[in-house]
């Protein structure tokens, strides 16, 4: 069945990104939806990337519309960015980096 919001881990995670790139009252309307079919891959489950897309979850879909959204939109991107960090620390990257530019 083909997939309205995309299917996947990676994928999904980027879409959501594309999401908060924008500007906070843009951000929110649709976040939500690239969360319905983020899958968690198995080598994942159990570590601080389920964690971390666990509070990613519970921030976009616990939002509410007009309430803190610059707060909830910065607090989104510094679990993105720890998301990231925690998938390149599993893959084997001993000292993963944002940069000082992000």
């Amino acid at each position: 069945m083909e997939s309205t919001f995309g299917r996947g881990f990676i994928t999904n995670i980027m879409l959501v990104t594309k999401h908060f790139a924008l500007s906070p009252e843009k951000a929110w309307p649709g976040a939500s939806d690239h969360l319905l079919e983020l899958e968690v891959p198995e080598m994942f489950v159990g570590t601080e990337v389920e964690e971390l897309v666990t509070m990613l979850r519970k921030n976009i879909m616990w939002h509410q519309n007009g309430q803190m959204d610059d707060k909830d939109a910065e607090a989104v991107m510094r679990i993105l960015r720890r998301l990231v960090l925690a998938i390149d620390r599993q893959l084997g990257i001993p000292d993963p980096q944002i940069g000082k530019y992000d």
